[in-house]
């Protein structure tokens, strides 16, 4: 962790002033440009995607920094937190919902809900595993069954199994049903919890199979709940404990801490906060409310909030470390986790324009922001590759054959980069995270682009995908050939950038608008050749 020295209010609004206006500034700027260049047909297409391609970025860039100066400035104005008093301890069901996870890791988990000092609670483990299909021998698939029965036994937690459909969405559905008495014959229940509290429950708290709980968990959500009930759930923070010895696992940590940190806080105040599928305490009234979990997205937590946010119940986001978990130790790990996270929240996208009219009708400005910045984010492949490939057709191509006045692009995007830059910086070291990791997080965002595009393709189009955990045990390196995209524009970059000193030495001008092609190739190799380094994510101890 580092130390940086907080901004003081007045110097926090004049960075984040001037941040706010370069990047209008720039917006403005580029698209200027572009309308009034005279650009031939082909060039205008190419011109029209980068348009696109900056305009998107710059957009949640504007999103993130607005999120940050709401953030910032109630804290500057809150002189005292007081936490809300828990006069009595209503009845809460928590439950892990698992498929095929390893026994080790769900012993880890399932201890750490017994120590929960919530006194008034039941513990349920949901078994969601698959022993109808063919993943291993009958007589392993029984081991392990019977492995799941004796732990939930020996640790006093409550066994549920069901049918299976709709992944974990329709397992949490069907113990819903079961909690409201709905018994449907294919329900097995093993009451293995001694002590077991009849009274029906009110609220639940979902955790992943790796979650380990603080045994103080509840008492703070539940609180916030019973004073406003209005609030659907209560979401808090994924922390990852596995990053010190491995590459992909800080990075991706650093990735959620980012988004934990000011983007969550902004999404809360506008009470626009979605649930993360993990350490979330529902009210479970909301959720009986929407019809429960929706099961037709593999980010059924984003899908469900939307649900619930259109009702018109709250949500409330604690910026406290509840929980720890397990974050993807490896490049196919992570790959499987964000492509799963992406083809949800862009499947979503489709869901909000499906329902834009009654959206616009219950939303409010805030609330669509942030659905809008949400559910596009990982059109963020989409905008890399553009940003890629735009210098390599200069270079080799010389499209576009006209480049803007290398003083206008110093006079808007220089401050732009600048001050973004050391303003994002700052204020993330300001909470403790060193420089060298949020950079290596940035990394491994640009080199999964193709990931991205993958998921954006599905989710745009509907397609179907089929629902899968991340991997929680083994390591492995992925061949080459899982990058051939990745490799293929880095050898193009390599060629453009050669082929841009050529033409700097024989052609000499526009010189700023050649070297500034062959400084962006020359960046973008650096970031894609990242992969080499995540391959290899294990460290050696220092």
């Amino acid at each position: 962790m580092t130390k940086t020295q907080k901004m003081s209010p007045f110097s926090f609004a004049l960075i984040f002033f001037l941040t706010f206006f370069f990047i209008l500034l720039y917006l403005i700027a580029r698209i200027f440009l572009y309308l009034l260049t005279d650009y031939l047909w082909y060039e205008r297409i190419l011109g029209t995607f980068l348009l696109l391609a900056e305009s998107f970025i710059l957009i949640h860039t504007l999103g993130y920094f607005l999120n940050l100066y709401i953030v910032r400035k109630k804290t500057f104005e809150v002189t005292e937190f007081k936490e809300p008093i828990l006069e009595s301890y209503p009845h809460i069901a928590i439950v892990v919902a698992s498929y095929k996870e390893p026994i080790d890791v769900l012993k880890d988990t399932l201890t750490c809900f017994y120590n929960i000092s919530y006194p008034n609670k039941n513990l349920y483990f949901l078994d969601d595993t698959r022993y109808d299909l063919p993943w291993d021998t009958e007589e392993n698939k029984m081991k392990y069954k019977k492995e799941i029965e004796e732990l939930c036994l020996w640790l006093e937690i409550n066994l549920f199994r069901a049918n299976w459909h709709g992944a974990k969405a329709g397992m949490i559905n069907d113990f819903l049903q079961f909690l409201n008495g709905n018994i449907r014959s294919d329900f097995q229940f093993y009451p293995y919890q001694k002590n077991l509290v009849q009274e029906k429950e009110k609220y639940l708290i979902i955790f992943d199979a790796d979650m380990n709980a603080v045994p103080d968990f509840a008492e703070e959500l539940v609180s916030i709940m019973e004073n406003n009930p209005k609030i659907a759930f209560v979401q808090t923070p994924q922390y990852y404990t596995n990053f010190e010895t491995n590459r992909v696992a800080r990075a991706a940590g650093i990735q959620q801490a980012i988004f934990y940190e000011y983007i969550c806080e902004g999404k809360s105040l506008k009470n626009a906060m979605f649930c993360c599928g993990t350490n979330v305490l529902f009210r479970i009234e909301s959720l009986m409310d929407v019809g429960g979990m929706d099961e037709r997205s593999v980010t059924e937590d984003f899908a469900t909030s939307l649900k619930l946010h259109l009702k018109g119940w709250q949500s409330v986001y604690v910026n406290k470390v509840l929980a720890f978990g397990m974050g993807p130790e490896d490049l196919g790990a992570f790959y499987k986790q964000q492509f799963r996270w992406a083809t949800g929240t862009i499947g979503v996208l489709r869901l909000l324009i499906r329902k834009l009219p009654l959206i616009l009708k219950k939303f409010t400005i805030g609330q669509l922001w942030e659905y809008f910045l949400s559910s596009t984010h990982y059109l963020i492949g989409v905008a890399f590759l553009i940003l890629i490939i735009s210098p390599i057709a200069y270079l080799l191509l010389n499209i576009p054959s006209y480049f803007v006045s290398p003083s206008i692009y110093l006079l808007t995007y220089t401050p732009y980069f600048a001050v973004s830059s050391c303003m994002f910086f700052w204020t993330i070291m300001e909470r403790r995270y060193p420089f060298l990791d949020l950079i290596s997080a940035l990394m491994i965002n640009i080199s999964s682009f193709p990931i991205f595009m993958k998921a954006s393709f599905f989710g745009l189009l509907g397609i179907e995908t089929s629902f899968g955990i991340t991997p929680k045990k083994g390591i492995n390196i992925l061949p080459l050939s899982a990058f051939y995209l990745q490799i293929s524009l880095i050898l193009t970059s390599v060629f453009a950038i050669s082929w841009g000193f050529m033409r700097l030495y024989y052609e000499r001008e526009p010189f700023y608008a050649i070297a500034t092609n062959i400084f962006w190739c020359l960046f973008n190799c650096v970031s894609l050749s990242f992969f080499l380094y995540f391959n290899h994510s294990v460290e050696e101890k220092k």
